[in-house]
């Protein structure tokens, strides 16, 4: 019986390795066997009935998906036809013991499309799964991440390489494909499937590997790896199996909304004034004025043409929320229009291409007459619903019974005697657009348990996976999120090389560095590419963390934001943004014929270098506007409400690093950089307000509204100081003390009621130590009879 599993497990790893494209040595038999013993040790049983369908539908390569691409460096391009060779004459020498003789060999001869190869993957990684494979290959995981020797040899090598993570990269690639195969829903998934799923997420959730989740082991390798001691680690694969997880266990975006409208069910709060996702999903980009170069260029073009107008400047509706222009507004209408800064130059200092709101052009013919019946119809209304707090409605009645009656009413916010009838109104409306947030009655709830903690009691706090994660990375969070600003920040597109930095190309750099120029071009791409990937991880894990961890308590949230904070990831993701944007956005870091499975379905065509140079057809790359969108949420997460954060972004100058970033036609990335330039607007200045009135309007336009935020003005400056430190403290000592009373179990004896009852107390049994028998006569006379007692003086008052 041991020799079929043993021998179906050997197979199957082969399998995985040579579809998996990596490096077909003794090592990786070695961990074939391994596998084959820790599965042949657990499970004692032979799966004649699971290999019936294998039998039946030909055994092909397992864990391949075409949503692995990214997974793959294009160094690890020519290893796929290699280690097909090496299963095929492999599995000749195992076909006598195996129970199915007449197996196909190999999917690059069985699967003619990509769809057959999705198809087949799916189907096996759930068979694999179902048979116990993924515990087995985190034994394994385990024993390389504690491989001493492994480590202390990749630290004494002066240059590490692909072959140097061999081990690793077969066990994080197989994982990574099982998550994410298993992750995805579809339509046609067996009902088995769909139980496999959520019993793999609740695995991968609960702390059922030495007592925590298994992304905490994932975590502990990016600590590791960033600490120098063990360098060979694949870190772009760690990173997207780590993401991924994250992702499957605690849910995506749109789980994360579903769960909020639970939450605030549960706590009786008013329903969600709408839905973010598809607001968001519903915006329009807006065109940024020309630039004044183009305007010049322009300008020239037309005379060489000869061709003059009689009004060479026409006004662009510039950022404008739907991007259309009126067919029925004449010239004259736009002249009459016309701010005097459209065609102003004369503006001090140095005008930026964004405030420039004309381009030059031939004056549009007049617009065919229609009937009124097919005029366009624009949608009206702003997109967000206004939303006002509390507090807002405090202050503003506070200032208007200062005004009025000459004193206040503390947090009243009821009692209107002695107000004029416009107050009435205002309050009315305030009150109407009035929104509580699941964050303000976790921090109300929380001031009252730490006021009064033994007559409430023992909190209940619910097990949810991000309660559980949150538990097992606070011990380590500061160096969790150290390491990873130091992974983000050694692949930015702006960072220079150092020799103490750490090195993220050990999986992607190859044993023989290139010697033509064909080749010095595929391994840029590939680094390049390589970088592009631990961006796109590292951002979408953040947010991911940021988004659920408040959903779970606003102080969970407040941790990681400060952690973020101190490691300086507001100047980084600043100094990430300070580069031609569009080119980061526009970059053509990728070879179509070398993704996976493309590479190993299809013919491979002969590279040129003017084909690596033309890239692929895309216009943008999504990979990186994704990350740039993940970056700017993250950026608006940390500083919002935080008045001391928001100095941060003026004190380093943020304003024309985000006005640049408008530049991308995309309305989701300019919304999150509108809502960066709205919260700092009143410190920029009058004269910066002035000279860019078209992107106040945009964030007019596009931006939630708070009904009596200043932030168009900047009134109350002069009243706010910017006092980080105080600030900071005060957060600091509300996350301390939410930790304390919640996680730490020595503090939470000290309010253990005390039994003062005497027939409770002498009816419970004590043990007792063997010689108290002998003493406890001379205890009894030295310390109860000999001392004298003053009866009288219980009877005094104290």
């Amino acid at each position: 019986m041991h020799t079929h599993i043993h021998t179906l497990v050997v197979v199957s790893y082969k399998i995985a390795t040579a579809a998996l494209g990596l490096p077909y040595t003794l090592d990786t038999i070695d961990i074939g066997l391994k596998l084959g013993e820790i599965v042949a040790e657990r499970y004692r049983c032979p799966y004649f009935t699971e290999l019936q369908p294998l039998r039946g539908e030909g055994l092909v390569f397992i864990l391949l998906s075409v949503l692995s691409s990214e997974l793959y460096s294009y160094t690890e391009e020519p290893e796929f036809a290699l280690n097909r060779d090496n299963f095929e004459e492999d599995f000749r020498s195992h076909e006598d013991q195996f129970l199915c003789p007449t197996f196909l060999l190999g999917v690059f001869d069985e699967c003619d499309t990509e769809v057959d190869v999705l198809h087949w993957s799916r189907h096996n990684i759930f068979l694999l799964y179902d048979m116990g494979l993924f515990t087995a290959l985190l034994e394994l995981l385990s024993m390389e991440i504690d491989n001493s020797q492994a480590c202390s040899s990749a630290v004494r090598k002066p240059a590490i390489s692909l072959a140097d993570s061999t081990e690793l990269r077969v066990l994080l690639s197989i994982m990574y494909l099982m998550v994410e195969t298993v992750r995805v829903q579809t339509e046609d998934d067996r009902p088995e499937w769909r139980e496999a799923r959520e019993a793999f997420k609740n695995e991968l959730g609960s702390p059922l590997y030495n007592g925590e989740p298994f992304a905490l082991l994932l975590f502990t390798m990016v600590t590791k790896f960033c600490s120098m001691n063990a360098p060979h680690f694949p870190m772009k694969k760690v990173l997207l199996l780590l993401w991924k997880t994250i992702l499957f266990t605690l849910g995506g975006f749109e789980e994360l909304q579903e769960m909020k409208v639970r939450g605030r069910e549960r706590l009786c709060l008013t329903p969600l004034p709408e839905d973010s996702i598809k607001v968001v999903r519903a915006m329009r980009a807006a065109s940024p004025p020309a630039s004044a170069m183009e305007l010049i260029e322009q300008q020239q073009q037309q005379q060489k043409r000869g061709r003059r107008s009689r009004r060479p400047l026409v006004k662009q509706d510039s950022l404008d929320t739907y991007n259309e222009r009126d067919p029925f507004k004449n010239d004259d209408a736009r002249d009459e229009e016309e701010d005097p800064e459209d065609t102003d130059s004369g503006i001090e200092g140095e005008v930026d291409p964004l405030d420039r709101d004309v381009i030059i052009q031939p004056p549009p013919p007049p617009p065919p007459l229609r009937p009124p019946t097919e005029r366009v119809n624009f949608p009206k209304g702003l997109p967000w619903a206004p939303k006002v707090r509390e507090k807002d409605i405090e202050h503003f009645l506070e200032t208007s019974r200062n005004k009025f009656i000459g004193f206040t009413l503390g947090n009243d916010t009821e009692t209107l005697v002695g107000l004029p009838r416009p107050i009435h109104e205002s309050v009315k409306t305030l009150k109407l657009h009035k929104y509580v947030s699941i964050a303000e009655v976790q921090i109300k709830k929380e001031e009252e348990l730490q006021q009064c903690p033994l007559s409430l009691g023992e909190e209940e706090v619910e097990e949810t996976p991000a309660e559980i994660l949150y538990v097992g990375m606070l011990p380590n969070l500061s160096q969790y999120v150290i390491a990873l600003l130091k992974l983000l920040l050694a692949a930015a597109p702006t960072s220079k090389a150092k020799t103490d930095s750490i090195n993220i190309l050990a999986d992607v750099l190859p044993e023989e560095m290139p010697i033509t120029v064909l080749q010095s071009m595929k391994l840029g791409i590939d680094v390049n590419r390589h970088k592009e990937i631990i961006v796109k991880a590292i951002s979408a894990l953040l947010l991911l963390l940021l988004k659920h961890l408040k959903l779970s308590h606003i102080y969970q949230f407040e941790v990681v934001s400060q952690h973020l904070v101190f490691a300086n990831c507001i100047p980084l993701i600043l100094k990430f943004f300070n580069q031609n944007i569009m080119s980061y956005i526009s970059a053509k870091n990728s070879i179509c014929v070398l993704d996976f499975p493309h590479c190993v379905v299809h013919e491979m065509p002969e590279l040129t270098a003017e084909s690596l140079e033309a890239g692929d057809c895309s216009q943008f790359c999504w990979r990186n506007l994704f990350s740039c969108i993940n970056l700017l949420r993250i950026l608006n997460k940390l500083t919002k409400w935080k008045h001391s954060r928001t100095m941060m972004l003026v004190v380093f100058k943020s304003a024309p690093i985000l006005k640049r970033a408008l530049k991308v036609k995309q309305a989701m990335m300019q919304l999150y950089v509108l809502k960066l330039l709205k919260i700092q607007t009143k410190y920029l200045g009058r004269q910066w307000r002035k000279s860019n009135m078209k992107t106040m309007s945009a964030i007019y336009q596009k931006v939630r509204h708070r009904l009596n935020d200043d932030w168009a003005y900047g009134n109350d400056i002069d009243a706010r100081p910017w006092d980080f430190q105080a600030e900071e403290c005060a957060l600091r000592e509300n996350i301390e003390k939410f930790n304390s009373r919640r996680y730490d179990n020595s503090r939470n004896s000290d309010f253990t009621p005390v039994d003062n009852c005497l027939q409770s107390i002498l009816g419970q049994r004590v043990e007792l130590p063997e010689d108290f028998h002998y003493s406890y006569e001379i205890w009894l006379e030295r310390e109860v009879f000999s001392q004298p007692i003053q009866w009288e003086g219980l009877l005094q008052n104290p």
